[in-house]
C-alpha cells in the first residue's frame, strides 16, 4: 500500500513535533510504502535537516509554511473575480458562522465547557448550508490556484481585505465583527493568508498525493488541508490522527488580552469551520483519549468515524526503572516535564511546603527545561517562592541533599535520562491546570512509580485507577495526596506495579503500530477501484480493487420455492 504521510512542523526533521511518533510508525509499517509530505516551520528546521530515512520511504517533498514569497503570478480579470467571489463567500460564512454559534470564551485555562478545556459548548461548524458554503468557498479557492498557479499574492491584496471588511459590516453581521478596526482587519488577512498557503501547493496531482491509496495527515487543521484536497481532487481516502486537536491548541494560543475581540471571534469562527469540513470528508478521525474526542464530536465528527488509537511509546528505556522499584528514595517526590505557567509548579511548591510540615524529611525534584523568555520568567519566579517558602534552607545551591526543593535540567548529573528522574522518586506528581494527554504520566507509569496527579486533559483516562488524583489548583489535596502515598510503601509498590501493567497493555509502541495497520487495511477495503495498478508481470496489485466483502446493496433470504439459479 502507498501512504502519502501529511505532517506539519515534525517529520522528517531533526525537530519538531509528533516526529517520534511519525517515525516510529514508518519504521514499524515496513511492510508498506511511505511518500512524505512535510510543512516546515522554520528556517532553522529546515537547516537542521531530516533524520535518517528508512527504505520503505519513497520520496519526500518539503513546502514552508513559515515564509510565503511571491509567487509572481498576476491574475487577470477572470482570476481576480474568481478570487473575490470565493474569498468573499469564505469571509461571509465565517461572519455567518460566528454570528449563529455561541461564543466561546478562552481564559487562561482554554475555552469553559465541560471540563478542562474538557469538550467546550458551541464549537460545531455551523448547519449543513453554511458547511457547504464553506467547502464551496475553500475548494473554489484550491481550484483556482491550481488553474493559476497559486494564491500568494491574492490573498494578501487588497481584495481580500475588502472582502473581510464587506462581510464584517453586512446586516446580521455579530457585534465583535461589525466593530472591527481596520488593523483587525489586517490582523484576520494576514492569519487567513497563512492558514491557506496549502492550497497553492502542486501536490495534489498523479506525481504526487493523488498516486497514493491513502493520506495519512498526522494533525489537523492547516496540516489536513493537503488531505481535504487530494481527495477533492482524487479522490484519494483521507486519515486524520489528531493526538493534539488543532482547534483546541489554537484556543489556547490565543491570548485575550493582547488579540482584539474582533480577531478572536473571526479566527475562533474560521477555525470551526475548517474542522468541521475535516471531519466531515474524513474516512476515519482517530485521537489518543477520549478528552480529544469529546473536542472532535463538538467539531461536528461522526461517532462512527471515530478511533481511539493511544499513542505509541518506547518502553524499553524505562525497563530497568520499572523492574526495580525499590531502588527508589522513600521520600523523595519527582516532577518531570516542560516549566511552564500551565504546570502550575506554584500550586506544587506550596503543596510541598504542607508536605514538609507532615513528613520533614521529604524532597521534592523539579526536572525539567524552560523554553522561551516566559518560561525562563517562570522559572526565575518559581526558584523565588521555594527560596521563601523554605527560608532556612535556601542558602545553598539547588542540590538534592542540600535543600528539599531542588530545580534540575534533564541530562544534568543528577538526571542524566528520564528514567532516572522517574526512578530517583517514590511518588511522582503532576500538578497541571491544562493538560491534554499527559505524556510525563505514561513514562512515569512505564518506570513502576505511583503518581499524584490533578483531574486535568485525559489524566483519568490514562492512569485507569492506578494513582491518586486530586481537583487542579488545589495545594492542600495535592499535599494530603502525596502524604498518603509516602506513608504507605505498600500501596505505593501496588500502584506502581499496576500503573506498568497498564502502560505496558495501552501504550507502546506495537500496539500503536498494529492499530494503525488495522485502519489502513479498513480504509482502502471499503474505497472505490480509482485506477488499475498493475505489477511487472501484468498482474492486478494488492488493493488495486475493494474489497469482496463490501458490496453495496443488501442481503436478501431466498425463497425456498426459487429456481435453482437464484440459489
Amino acid at each position: 500500500m502507498r501512504i502519502g504521510l501529511v505532517t506539519e512542523s515534525g517529520y522528517p526533521y531533526v525537530s519538531g513535533d509528533a516526529g517520534p511518533w511519525c517515525e516510529r510508525l514508518v519504521r514499524g509499517l515496513e511492510q508498506h510504502e511511505f511518500d512524505l509530505y512535510a510543512l516546515s516551520r522554520s528556517r532553522r528546521q529546515e537547516d537542521e535537516g531530516w533524520v535518517p530515512l528508512p527504505p520503505q520511504v519513497g520520496r519526500v517533498r518539503t513546502a514552508p509554511l513559515w515564509t510565503a514569497e511571491d509567487d509572481g503570478v498576476a491574475h487577470g480579470r477572470r482570476a481576480r473575480r474568481r478570487f473575490a467571489e470565493c474569498y468573499g463567500e469564505l469571509a461571509a460564512v465565517v461572519c455567518t458562522a460566528d454570528r449563529d454559534d455561541p461564543r466561546v470564551h478562552v481564559g487562561p485555562d482554554g475555552p469553559r465547557g465541560l471540563g478542562d478545556p474538557g469538550a467546550p459548548d458551541g464549537l460545531t461548524g455551523g448547519t449543513d448550508a453554511q458547511a457547504d458554503r464553506f467547502a464551496s468557498a475553500l475548494y473554489g479557492l484550491a481550484e483556482l490556484a491550481r488553474d493559476e498557479g497559486g494564491l500568494a499574492g491574492a490573498l494578501r491584496s487588497e481584495t481580500a481585505v475588502r472582502a473581510l471588511e464587506r462581510a464584517c459590516r453586512a446586516p446580521g453581521a455579530p457585534s465583535a465583527a461589525r466593530e472591527a478596526r481596520v488593523r483587525d482587519l489586517l490582523a484576520v488577512a494576514a492569519h487567513l493568508e497563512r492558514a491557506l498557503r496549502p492550497l497553492s501547493l502542486d501536490w495534489y496531482e498523479d506525481d504526487g498525493l493523488g498516486a497514493a491509496d491513502l493520506c495519512h495527515t498526522a494533525a489537523g487543521g492547516t496540516a489536513a488541508l493537503p488531505g481535504l484536497l487530494a481527495r477533492h481532487f482524487c479522490d484519494v481516502p483521507l486519515l486524520v490522527t489528531e493526538y493534539g486537536v488543532q482547534l483546541r491548541a489554537h484556543f489556547l494560543a490565543t491570548d485575550a488580552g493582547t488579540t482584539a475581540p474582533g480577531v478572536r471571534s473571526l479566527l475562533a469562527a474560521f477555525h470551526r469551520a475548517l474542522a468541521a469540513e475535516v471531519y466531515r470528508r474524513a474516512a476515519v478521525v482517530t485521537h489518543g483519549n477520549a478528552h480529544a474526542r469529546r473536542w472532535q464530536e463538538r467539531c461536528g465528527a461522526d461517532r462512527a468515524q471515530l478511533r481511539t488509537v493511544p499513542p505509541g511509546m518506547d518502553a524499553a528505556p524505562f525497563a530497568e526503572a520499572g523492574e526495580s522499584p525499590e531502588a527508589a528514595d522513600p521520600g523523595t517526590l519527582v516532577w518531570v516535564g516542560r516549566i511552564e505557567p500551565a504546570k502550575d509548579l506554584v500550586s506544587l511548591l506550596h503543596a510541598f511546603a504542607e508536605v514538609r510540615r507532615q513528613e520533614t524529611g521529604a524532597r521534592l525534584r523539579i526536572v525539567g527545561t524552560a523554553a522561551g523568555p516566559d518560561a525562563a520568567a517562570y522559572l526565575g519566579h518559581c526558584r523565588a517562592l521555594a527560596a521563601q517558602l523554605f527560608p532556612d534552607e535556601a542558602d545553598g545551591p539547588h542540590t538534592v541533599g542540600d535543600n528539599p526543593v531542588s530545580f534540575e535540567e534533564l541530562g544534568g548529573p543528577e538526571a542524566p535520562t528520564l528514567a532516572d528522574a522517574y526512578a530517583s522518586g517514590a511518588v511522582v506528581v503532576l500538578s497541571s491546570v491544562v493538560e491534554g494527554l499527559p505524556v510525563s504520566l505514561v513514562e512515569a507509569m512505564f518506570c513502576g512509580r505511583a503518581t499524584v496527579s490533578t483531574d486535568v486533559g485525559a489524566v483519568v483516562e490514562v492512569i485507569g485507577g492506578t494513582g491518586l488524583v486530586v481537583p487542579p489548583r488545589n495545594p492542600r489535596a495535592l499535599a494530603d495526596a502525596c502524604v498518603t502515598l509516602l506513608h504507605d510503601p505498600e500501596r505505593r509498590a501496588r500502584l506502581g506495579a499496576a500503573a506498568r501493567a497498564r502502560a505496558l497493555e495501552l501504550f507502546t509502541v506495537e500496539q500503536n503500530i498494529a492499530a494503525f495497520n488495522g485502519i489502513y487495511l479498513e480504509i482502502v477495503s471499503h474505497c472505490p477501484v480509482r485506477r488499475v495498478l498493475l505489477d511487472d508481470s501484468g498482474e492486478p496489485l494488492p488493493f488495486a480493487a475493494p474489497a469482496e466483502a463490501h458490496v453495496p446493496g443488501h442481503w436478501t433470504a431466498v425463497p425456498a420455492h426459487a429456481p435453482e439459479a437464484t440459489r
